[in-house]
Formats: structure tokens, sequence, C-alpha cells
């Protein structure tokens, strides 16, 4: 097995904390080390799923390739990106430069999650690994995505649904190494508040998290029925040594709507789900909750004027650095730049102000 992490997003939910410069995964957001570093890390640990560096490579914007050479161990790989194109793209990239047999199972991990139960997490993988996607529901080269089991009517996230002919849960045939798996019917995108609810009552539905497992030749294979357009320009740009040149012209989607969603449809996915603490922190309200900080949070852009109170607080840059102010008591916030309103987070302040310092500190090490 081989690991291929996704290092791109911009981040735009957790502003000001994030800037172009430094995205989200490269940010020290839940303690010393970035999500970035988490993410690498949990490979590498523990005796599953038996990942050394030299197995594992990272897929980034190049404008980032600094922060993320800055922050991988010796002997972990980079993949630079002239732009980035979405997550097709560069699982198309990593597909076709990477050297590996054909039949060896590519991990694929988004690299800006937070997961609390590592040790749960990495043995999900192994079995995946080891089992699911060499085989399932006489599928010989599944496609396998690794959802989240749900645990509220969340509308924040897209859902795996398990075809109902594989229902109830318990079935023996869905046990696969220790994984509780099914083919899976479809992905749903974000729900409405009515959906999500029925979503939650579904039996087997999880969250869609964007971490798959396959055969490289299955992703390949899979790439070329359903978005031969990506793969062959990323595969000639490759062999011709002109991926600046032909990149920014690469159709920028998602793999969940170039390959997934379709070969879905043609019974060539299956799904896990895992409960391993998992937050994709995609938002200021998912991180205080990381943080064990009371409140809620939004970005208010430039130029917006929202209500703030004598419970809230306030990030902003004023001169380029990052301050945390109380919300103003009874008034108004009127932001001149990207701003974040923590709602109801005041009690909190020393946790959010640790946040900011460490952010600040992390900043200051950049040249």
């Amino acid at each position: 097995m081989y690991a291929v992490i996704l290092a791109g997003g911009g981040g735009t939910r957790l502003w000001p904390l994030s800037t172009p410069e430094r995205p989200k995964p490269f940010i020290p957001l839940l303690g010393d080390e970035t999500l970035f570093e988490r993410t690498v890390r949990r490979l590498l640990e523990g005796d599953e799923p038996g990942t050394a560096a030299a197995d594992v490579f990272v897929v980034a914007d190049r404008r980032h390739s600094r922060l993320v050479r800055e922050q991988v161990p010796a002997g972990v790989s980079v993949l630079d990106e002239p732009v980035g194109r979405n997550t097709a793209a560069a699982i198309a990239l990593a597909t076709v430069a990477i050297e590996r047999p054909e039949d060896e199972v590519m991990v694929v991990l988004p690299a800006d999650h937070a997961i609390e139960r590592e040790d749960v997490f990495r043995g999900v993988i192994g079995d995946a690994a080891r089992g699911v996607a060499r085989g399932a529901f006489g599928i010989e080269a599944p496609l396998v995505t690794l959802g989240i089991e749900v645990a509220r009517p969340a509308t924040e996230y897209g859902y795996l649904r398990p075809q109902p002919s594989y229902l109830p849960v318990d079935r023996e045939d869905t046990l696969i190494h220790g994984l509780r798996v099914y083919p899976l019917e479809a992905f749903e995108e974000k729900p409405d508040e009515r959906r999500a609810a029925e979503l939650v009552a579904s039996p087997g539905a999880a969250w869609n998290a964007g971490m798959f497992l396959w055969r490289r030749r299955a992703i390949r294979d899979a790439l070329e029925e359903f978005a031969p357009d990506v793969l062959g320009a990323v595969a000639a740009a490759h062999r011709a040594g002109t991926l600046v040149e032909a990149y920014p012209s690469i159709r920028s989607i998602s793999i969940d709507y170039a390959v997934m969603e379709r070969a879905a449809a043609s019974g060539r996915v299956v799904m896990a789900a895992m409960d391993v603490g998992w937050s994709d922190l995609g938002g200021w309200g998912a991180l205080l909750a990381a943080l064990g900080c009371p409140g809620g949070g939004r970005v208010v852009q430039a130029g917006e004027s929202v209500a703030a109170g004598p419970s809230d607080l306030v990030v902003r840059r004023r001169d380029g650095r990052l301050v945390l102010d109380a919300g103003p008591l009874g008034g108004i916030l009127d932001a001149d730049g990207p701003s974040a309103l923590l709602v109801g987070a005041a009690s909190g302040r020393p946790i959010v102000m640790d946040l900011i310092q460490r952010v600040r500190a992390a900043e200051e090490r950049l040249p």
C-alpha cells in the first residue's frame, strides 16, 4: 500500500486564520502540529497500516511547495501541481507520476482533517487495503470510499448511501476483514434539513469524508472511462514535461463528480463507515468545538456589517497581524477585511488566544 495526501484547498471558511500564502492544512490549529503534519504522522506511526516514508506522496499546489517540504519528514515525496485544478486532476497526476505496481493499493487522504482515534483509523486503512480494495461483492477491482458514521443530521456534509439490497446492516456478507462494507448505491450532495434527518435515520448511511482506496490500475481505468480528458491531458503533459504549460487548461472538477458518482451508478464502488472522532474542521464552529471552546462562528467579509455583542469575540488582521478583540458591546462590527465573528465565545477567550498565538508564531517563522 502507498498513500497519496492531497494538500490543497484554500480554507476560506477559516479566514482570517488561513491565508492564500498559508492555507488551512499548514496552520497549527489544534496544537503545535499542523493538520498536514498530523496527516503524515498518522500514516507513519504504529503497526498499521505499515506505511514507511517512502510510501507517502503529497500532491500540492506549487505555491505551497516550500511549506510542504518544510513540514514533511525525510523520505516523503512531493508532487507539485503548477496550479490547483481540483481533486480529479490531482489524483490523475498521482496515478501517472508515481511508479508503483499496477495492483498495489493506493489510499487517498485529505491533508486537513482531524481524527481523534488514530489507532482505530490506522486499523481501518490497513483492513481496507488488505481486503476490500482487492475485491468485494464480486467486484474484482472496486473503488472504495471511506465514510464517517453519521452522528447528527448534518447539512454541511455529503452522504454515502448503501445499496438497500445489502441491508440490514449486520449481514454476514457485509463484514470483510473486520470492516462493515456495502456496495454503494449513490453519493448524495449536501442535503437540506429535512433530507438530512431522513438520511440519519437510513441504515448504513455515512458522511462523505473524501477518503478513498483503490488499486492503481482501478483508478486509472475509471479515469479513462469517466474523465478521459483529465487523465489524457495530465498523462500527456507529464510524459512531455509540459505540466506548467498544460495544467491551467485542464478541467477543474472533483473526483466525486468526475468519477465516483458515475462509477457508483455502474456498481463499481464499495463504501465503509468508521467512527474515529473525525472532523473536517470546515469552519469556525467546527474548529471551536474541536478546541473545546463554546460558541459558533462565521466569516465576515470586507465591507460587511454585522451585530456583535458582549459575549462575542472578533478575530481580524491589523497591519497584517492577527488580533483578538472583544465584540463591540451591543454594537456593529464593520469589517475592513475578512474577519471572524465568534458568537458566544467570550468565555473561551483563553482558548482562542492560544490559537491566535500559535498561528502568529507560525507566520513569524516565515522568511
